[in-house]
């Protein structure tokens, strides 16, 4: 069974920073790769960042240059450091794992930013 747990949400202010863990089992996890994505209220789910397993990274834009994605295929964790937080990072954000045709999320933590 897979399991994607994601955990370090919290409430912060505008400036801070927040380290999200996303912690898999059940897969192969050097082969996924894994990525991060956010949603706030009333709007869609959209990317932020992933990392593949040769630690290939893509960054949304609103997010380069503060956010950081990566890896730790030993402890089959995915990390995204976040700095200098603005209030429209507000959002739940969730884990992905994808592989070929198969993709996962996790159930979210949430990330509240306050001005």
């Amino acid at each position: 069974q897979v399991q994607l747990v994601e955990s370090g949400g919290d409430l912060v202010q505008a400036g801070g920073s927040l380290r999200l863990s996303c912690a898999a089992s059940g897969i192969i996890f050097r082969i996924f790769a894994m990525g991060w994505y956010r949603q706030a209220p009333g709007k869609q789910r959209e990317f932020v960042a992933d990392i593949t397993g040769k630690l290939s990274t893509n960054y949304a834009d609103s997010v380069k240059g503060r956010f950081t994605i990566s890896r730790d295929d030993a402890k089959n964790t995915v990390y995204l450091q976040m700095n200098s937080l603005k209030p429209e990072d507000t959002a739940v954000y969730y884990c992905n794992a994808r592989f070929v045709k198969n993709n996962y999320w996790g159930q979210g933590t949430q990330v509240t930013v306050s001005s």
